[in-house]
Formats: structure tokens, sequence, C-alpha cells
């Protein structure tokens, strides 16, 4: 009986591993991220607006800019194409747009 080179069977094992985690990322299915590709919750405050009060804001606008899809808060990056995100809370709920529906299931 003769005994098996273990050496190429795992040579194939991780070129297919590998391989494969190469497909799904050009393919947009895996995406490796970069910490400047996060925005931190930190970052957003909220200003409450009291009736008859005057609060003072930058006339330059923010690097972002939010949408309403399927009722849920979206923001878009202008700066960096492609980066969006949604916004939530500490506790991770997304936040929701007034005026629309949260879309129901069809039955």
């Amino acid at each position: 009986m003769t005994e098996r080179n273990p050496i190429p069977l795992i040579l194939t094992g991780v070129a297919s591993i590998v391989g494969t985690i190469g497909v799904l990322w050009y393919y947009g299915y895996v995406h490796f991220a970069k910490p400047e590709d996060a925005l931190l919750l930190s970052d957003f405050t909220m200003l409450k607006t009291i009736p008859g009060e005057d609060y003072k804001i930058s006339l330059k606008p923010a690097n972002q800019v939010a949408q309403c899809i399927d009722g849920v808060l979206v923001l878009f990056d202008l700066q960096q194409k492609g980066l969006t995100g949604v916004l939530v809370d500490n506790k991770k709920q997304a936040v929701r747009c007034m005026g629309q529906e949260t879309p129901a299931l069809e039955q």
C-alpha cells in the first residue's frame, strides 16, 4: 500500500478557499471594510427644536445626504462614492421616515 502525499491536497484546498473568496469579492458579495468606510453614530447629533427658540447650524452642508427608502432613513456619503448606511440608534433600531408607512408583507 502506498502513502499519499497530503501537500497537494492541502494546497488545492487553500487555493479553492482563496479563489472562492476572490470571486465573491469581485462580484460584491464580500466586502472587506476599512476604518475610513465607517461613519460612527457619535458623529451625528440631534438638535432638539423648541418653538420660539433660535438655534444655530452651519451654512456648509454635511458630506452626507439622507433619503427615505422603504420607510427607513438611508445615508449616502458624497465624498466616498458607494458608501451608504442605515441610520440606527444605540439599540441598532433603524430610524424611520415620517410620512411613509413601513412596508408590509404581501399575502
